[in-house]
C-alpha cells in the first residue's frame, strides 16, 4: 500500500509510505490511488513528486509485487532525483533483508516459482532490496512502539523543516552559482574535500550554502547543515558544541562523548557531507573538521564564511567568491515584491532605480527594502528612501557590522579612515599614510580584503557603499549630537559645526573637508583646532581637483577657507596635510611636524615653505603644484626620505635648493610649466 502526506512545498508531497498492510494501522489523508494490474501512473507520479519516501520493510512486505515495483521506483528516485528514503526494519532483520534470506527472503523465492513474468523483474527487486537494507534507518526489534514511532515522526519533521525550501524558491540567480559550486566539489571523486563559499555579510553565502545541501545531499551517508555556531559555542562551551555536531550527524539524540578523538573515530569510515554555516573561529573549525582523514572517502565539508584567513589558516584554498546580483537578477527579485501590491508602471520603475542604486547588488538589501517599500504610498516610500540617505537601515548595517568587530584595534582604525576618507584612493600611497600612523597598513588592508570589507580595483581601495556608510555610521554614533565629540569629520556641515562653536575636542583624529561643498566661508582659528592634540589627518580639498596630478582648472574659485593669522596646529600626531589655497607666504616659524608623511599645498599663496633646515625624517610627499607665489624650494637637508616632489604650474619658481640632488630616496619630480625655472641642480 501507498499513502503520502500533502505539501505546500514546491513538491507536492512531503512524504511517501511505502508498505505491505497486514499488521500495520495506518490512516491515508489522500484520495485512493486507483489500482490495477500494472503499477499506475499516478502513483509513480506521488513517487516523483515526494522529498520523502518511508520504506517499512515488514515480513509480508516482499511479498507484495506492487510494493517491490513501488521500490525500485523509489531507488530509481533516490538515485536520479536526490529523494532521500528511509528504511524501517519492522519486526525483521536488516540483514536478512540485506540478504534476502529468513522470513523476509521466503516470498521472493515464491515470486521465482509463480510465474516466468517475474523472473526479469526479480533481480531488480533484489537490488532494490538491498540497496535500501544498506541505508541508515530504523529498527523496530526490542524497542518501544510508541517511542519508536515518535523517534521516526520527529527525525522526518525535522528533515523536512531542514530542507527550507521556501528560503531559496525566490531566490533569482542562484542555479548558476549551484552550478559553479557543484563543479568545485567534484562529487564524481572519491577524494575528502573542504570548500569555502566566502564573501561579505548578506551576499547570500548560506541561501547558497543551503541550495547546494539540498540537493546533494542524498549521494551521502550522513549529512549536516550546522548553523548557529557562535551562539552555541557560547551556551554550551566547546565539547558541547562538537557533541551537537556529533549527534546531528549521527542522528542519535542522546549521544555521549568521550574525548577529542571521537569525531574522527566515529565518522573516519563514513561518507558525509558537512555545512559549517557562518564560521569565524579557527579554532571551532579545526575542534569540528580537523583534518581530512577524520571522514570516510568522498566525504564534501562546505564552510561559509566572511573571512578568507580562517579558510587559509585551516588548508581551505578551494574557495568560491559568493557573488552580488547583477542589475537584471536584482530587477527580477524585484519583481517579486512589485506583483503584490498595485503600483503604476512608472511608479514601479522609479522605485526600482532608486533600490537598486542604494542596494548595489546586495541581496540582503534588495531583499530589506523590497519587502517594506513596495507596500508604501509614493509620498512614503520617497520619504522613506530620503532618510535612507542619512540614516541607514538599521536591519541591513547590524548585518554588515558583524565584519567590522571581527577586527582588532588597528584593523578598525584602518576601515574608519578607508571608509571616511579613503575610498578610491590608490592603495600605495594610502599604506604610506597609514604605515606613518603605526597601523601596520599592510596587513591590516589585507586583513580587510579577507573579510570583503574592501576590495581593490586598479590600486584603488574600493569599497560597497553600504559598507562605507556602515562604516561612518559607526564613527557617528560616537556622538549623534556633537560631530566635535567624534573621531572623524567629513561632512561639511558637522566640520562647519564643530569649527564654529568651537566645539572640536581632543577626540577628533582626522578631517576632510571637500571645499566643492562648502556655501560660506569656515574659519580656521587657533581656537578651534587648540584642543585637537590627536588630530592624524587634515584636508581641505575640492573634489573636483582631487586628483594628486592637480590638473589646473581655468576658473579656480577663491578658496572658501579664512586661515587666521594665528593660525596653528598641534603637530605631534600630524601624519597627512593638505591645505587647499592655503593664504600665507610662509608656514609658521615654529612648523615641525616630525611625523609628518605628506605635506599638500596646492594652489597656495605660499612664497617660501620654510627657512633654514627642517629635521622632519618622515616626510615622504611635497605637493605644491599652482601655488604661483612660489619663488624657490627649501633646504631639503632634513627631509631625508622625500621621494616625490610636485611643483607643476608654480609659474613663479626660479630656484630648487641644491640638496635635493642629494637625497637617495627621491624618484619623482614635476616641474612642468615652471616658466620661470632655468637650471637644477646638477645631481638632480
Amino acid at each position: 500500500m501507498a499513502s503520502a502526506a500533502s505539501s505546500t512545498c514546491q513538491r507536492r508531497y512531503d512524504v511517501f509510505l511505502s508498505f505491505r498492510g497486514e499488521g500495520i494501522n495506518t490512516f491515508i489523508d489522500d484520495h485512493k490511488l486507483e489500482r490495477g494490474q500494472v503499477i499506475s501512473p499516478e502513483l509513480f507520479t506521488a513517487i516523483e513528486n515526494s522529498l520523502f519516501s518511508v520504506v517499512v520493510l515488514s515480513q509480508n512486505y516482499a511479498s507484495s509485487r506492487w510494493c517491490l515495483e513501488e521500490l525500485v521506483k523509489i531507488v530509481e528516485c533516490m538515485k536520479s532525483r536526490g529523494q532521500t528514503v528511509l528504511p524501517i526494519s519492522y519486526n525483521v532483520d536488516p540483514s536478512d533483508v540485506r540478504k534476502q534470506s529468513g522470513i523476509f527472503g521466503e516470498p521472493l523465492a515464491k515470486h521465482d516459482q509463480e510465474s516466468l513474468e517475474n523472473m526479469g523483474k526479480l533481480q531488480s527487486w533484489k537490488d532494490a532490496l538491498t540497496q535500501v537494507a544498506n541505508l541508515a534507518g530504523w529498527d523496530s526489534r526490542n524497542k518501544n512502539e510508541p517511542l519508536l514511532i515518535k523517534e521516526i515522526v520527529t527525525t522526518i519533521l525535522n528533515k523536512v523543516l531542514s530542507l527550507s525550501v521556501g528560503d531559496t524558491e525566490n531566490m533569482v540567480g542562484l542555479d548558476v552559482r549551484i552550478q559553479e559550486v557543484e563543479m568545485r566539489l567534484c562529487l564524481e571523486s572519491n577524494d575528502i574535500l573542504m570548500l569555502g563559499i566566502w564573501g561579505m555579510g548578506g551576499i547570500g553565502k548560506t541561501t547558497l550554502a543551503k541550495a547546494v545541501y539540498n540537493k546533494i545531499r542524498n549521494q551521502f551517508e550522513m549529512c549536516s547543515f550546522f548553523e548557529n555556531i557562535g551562539e552555541d559555542l557560547a551556551k554550551k562551551g566547546l565539547i558541547r558544541l562538537q557533541q551537537k555536531f556529533l549527534s546531528q550527524l549521527l542522528e542519535e539524540p542522546n549521544l555521549n562523548m568521550n574525548g577529542l578523538t571521537s569525531i574522527k573515530e566515529r565518522l573516519c569510515s563514513k561518507k558525509v557531507l558537512v555545512v559549517l554555516d557562518n564560521m569565524n573561529d579557527p579554532l571551532i573549525l579545526k575542534s569540528l573538521v580537523g583534518n581530512q582523514d577524520w571522514f570516510g572517502g568522498g566525504s564534501r565539508i562546505i564552510v561559509t564564511t566572511r573571512d578568507k584567513r580562517l579558510l587559509a589558516l585551516h588548508g581551505v584554498f578551494n574557495i568560491y567568491e559568493a557573488q552580488r546580483f547583477n542589475n537584471e537578477e536584482a530587477f527580477e527579485f524585484l519583481t517579486h515584491y512589485s506583483l503584490k501590491h498595485e503600483l503604476s508602471l512608472d511608479d514601479y520603475m522609479e522605485l526600482s532605480r532608486e533600490v537598486l542604486g542604494y542596494a548595489q547588488g546586495l541581496p540582503l538589501a534588495v531583499e530589506v527594502l523590497g519587502s517594506f517599500l513596495f507596500s508604501m504610498t509614493r509620498e512614503e516610500w520617497r520619504n522613506q528612501l530620503n532618510k535612507l540617505k542619512c540614516t541607514p537601515n538599521l536591519k541591513i548595517q547590524e548585518v554588515l557590522k558583524i565584519s567590522y568587530d571581527g577586527l582588532d584595534y588597528k584593523e578598525k582604525n584602518i576601515f574608519l579612515d578607508i571608509a571616511c576618507f579613503f575610498k578610491r584612493e590608490d592603495k600605495d600611497y594610502v599604506i604610506e599614510i597609514l604605515d606613518g600612523c603605526g597601523f601596520f597598513s599592510l596587513s591590516g588592508i589585507r586583513a580587510l580584503l579577507d573579510k570583503s570589507l574592501i576590495t581593490i580595483d586598479s590600486n584603488k581601495l574600493m569599497m560597497h557603499d553600504l559598507i562605507q556608510e556602515m562604516g561612518r555610521e559607526i564613527v557617528r554614533r560616537q556622538s549623534l549630537q556633537e560631530p566635535g565629540e567624534r573621531s572623524r569629520l567629513w561632512f561639511h556641515e558637522d566640520i562647519y559645526d564643530a569649527l564654529k562653536r568651537n566645539t572640536a575636542s581632543e577626540k577628533i583624529e582626522g578631517i576632510f573637508l571637500d571645499l566643492s561643498h562648502l556655501e560660506q566661508t569656515i574659519d580656521f582659528t587657533a581656537q578651534a583646532f587648540s584642543r585637537m592634540g590627536k588630530l592624524r589627518l587634515l584636508k581641505v580639498y575640492k573634489s573636483k581637483d582631487i586628483s594628486r596630478n592637480f590638473k589646473d582648472t581655468s576658473n579656480e574659485e577663491k578658496c572658501r577657507v579664512n586661515f587666521s593669522k594665528d593660525f596653528k596646529l598641534c603637530y605631534d600626531c600630524l601624519r597627512c596635510l593638505y591645505l587647499h589655497g592655503y593664504s600665507f607666504k610662509s608656514l609658521p616659524s615654529d612648523f615641525n611636524p616630525k611625523n609628518l608623511v605628506e605635506l599638500s599645498m596646492p594652489y597656495s599663496h605660499i612664497q617660501q615653505l620654510w627657512k633654514g633646515i627642517k629635521v622632519l625624517e618622515k616626510l615622504k610627499f611635497i605637493y605644491l603644484s599652482h601655488s604661483k607665489y612660489l619663488i624657490e624650494t627649501p633646504d631639503f637637508s632634513g627631509v631625508t626620505n622625500l621621494r616625490r616632489l610636485v611643483l607643476e604650474g608654480c609659474v613663479s619658481l626660479r630656484k630648487v635648493h641644491s640638496s635635493l640632488g642629494d637625497l637617495k630616496n627621491f624618484i619623482f619630480l614635476n616641474l612642468k610649466n615652471c616658466k620661470m625655472l632655468k637650471s637644477l641642480p646638477n645631481s638632480t
